[in-house]
């Protein structure tokens, strides 16, 4: 069924694309028996563990000698190799990035280039090596709609999207030789356990408990790979509020695996050094094309707008503070009549995007989607690929104690900075798209 939607999600391929980026990046640097950041920068103390997956495996062998699991199967020694050239490579363009192997960049799709990406070498090499070598095995245990099914037309369709096109092989990504793969990805949906399973008078969230332990409980029972490696090279996807909760029963998928968690905070234990943002997209039809496009910065007569309920933490204060209060930051609970919420943002210079009840905001890819510079007011958020983006580059962030003087620090703003952050939003859309 899923194949006659296909060609309406041509545009999220790149967006998928840069989420296998992220994980296979995440996965050679796990891999990696020296510290090393790789091109992730996002703080000092990122990828400085000297474990590596490969050096657990070894040293859990030696500790249980007796399990089955661990003696029957090592990594395919091609695919170890494959992993160490890799990092070499992509450690190489990092360190060395006017080196003959590293310039000029040449791609026939897209040569990264400028101040958005931290690293726009490591960055290439990376997604090169990730688009020739990358396998991921799915395991085909379980069945819709609970497991390789997802919603994609509403806020969790990134999940959706993720899923189906796994599912359906679209990016030639999935190999069906689990010997072969580099990673494992657990194909269940939050999303779709909470629709079917979660009773809302009941709200035993033990369900997730139950669904996703059995799940793990019948793989590493039925392979050898979840237990050989504790979990390390196994990743999952979630865009669900309750993404990281999911993950809380099962103390190796918490702890060891690689969580692609939209609701990225790092106050509910996400782990920037294992785990990958990912961005929340509300695709209420299930298309992008309608969503994007904006003016030029002279034809930008709104300073900054917001329209949304007042949920969480951080919303209540901004409302308070600026709520039908000023000519030229329009923040609205409620879109009077007359007034489109798209059309807005295209003619506005800067989109108010604050966390509501959980971190992540459909508001920021919405913001960039319409050439509308993000204004970010969160606590503990990691953003979407900021391994990779920097996002200084193309958005303003404001703490909450800043909303007060959020006018003062918006009209500050140099025009030349304005414009340099306006191009940089320009040039990151495709990222998100």
């Amino acid at each position: 069924m899923m194949r006659d939607y296909i060609p309406k999600y041509l545009n999220a391929f790149l967006l998928v694309f840069a989420t296998f980026a992220v994980v296979f990046a995440i996965f050679i640097a796990k891999d990696s028996k020296t510290s090393s950041h790789l091109y992730f920068s996002t703080s000092s103390s990122l990828w400085t563990s000297t474990f590596s997956s490969s050096a657990l495996i070894t040293e859990k062998r030696k500790r249980n000698g007796s399990n089955q699991g661990s003696r029957s199967w090592k990594r395919d020694e091609k695919v170890e190799a494959e992993l160490a050239t890799a990092r070499a490579l992509i450690r190489e363009a990092q360190l060395n990035p006017n080196s003959t192997l590293s310039s000029p960049l040449k791609d026939k799709d897209y040569v990264p280039n400028g101040d958005i990406y931290r690293n726009p070498y490591a960055f290439h090499r990376s997604y090169l090596l990730m688009e020739k070598m990358f396998k991921i095995y799915v395991y085909e245990e379980g069945d819709p709609p609970i497991f390789h099914y997802g919603l994609c037309k509403d806020i969790y369709s990134m999940e959706g999207l993720f899923l189906n096109f796994m599912e359906n092989d679209v990016l030639k990504y999935r190999t069906r030789d689990p010997e072969k793969a580099h990673v494992y990805f657990l194909p269940f949906s939050v999303v779709m356990i909470l629709h079917h399973l979660f009773d809302p008078v009941v709200r035993d969230k033990a369900v997730l408990e139950r669904v996703i332990g059995d799940y793990v409980q019948i793989i590493s029972k039925k392979y050898p790979y979840w237990n050989t490696s504790d979990g390390f090279d196994h990743f999952m996807l979630s865009c669900h509020d309750w993404g990281h909760r999911a993950t809380w029963y099962v103390k190796k998928l918490f702890f060891n695996s690689i969580r692609v968690l939209c609701n990225a905070n790092i106050s509910e234990y996400f782990n920037p050094e294992k785990d990958a943002p990912f961005p929340e997209i509300n695709l209420l039809t299930g298309e992008i094309n309608k969503l994007t496009g904006g003016l030029d910065p002279i034809s930008r007569t709104t300073l900054a707008f917001f329209a949304g309920q007042s949920h969480g933490k951080i919303r209540p204060v901004l409302l308070n503070h600026w709520k039908e209060k000023d000519k030229d930051i329009l923040v609205y609970e409620k879109l009077p009549d007359g007034l489109d919420y798209t059309e807005m943002m295209r003619k506005s210079r800067f989109c108010i995007c604050p966390s509501g009840h959980e971190v992540a905001s459909p508001r920021i890819p919405e913001a960039i989607y319409s050439e509308c510079v993000p204004v970010l007011i969160s606590e503990n958020y990691v953003l979407p690929f900021s391994d990779v983006l920097n996002w200084e580059k193309f958005s303003v962030s404001v703490s909450v104690k800043e909303i007060p003087e959020l006018k003062r620090i918006l009209m500050d703003i140099p025009e030349d900075r304005y414009k340099r952050l306006y191009e940089g939003v320009k040039k990151v859309k495709k990222h998100i798209l």
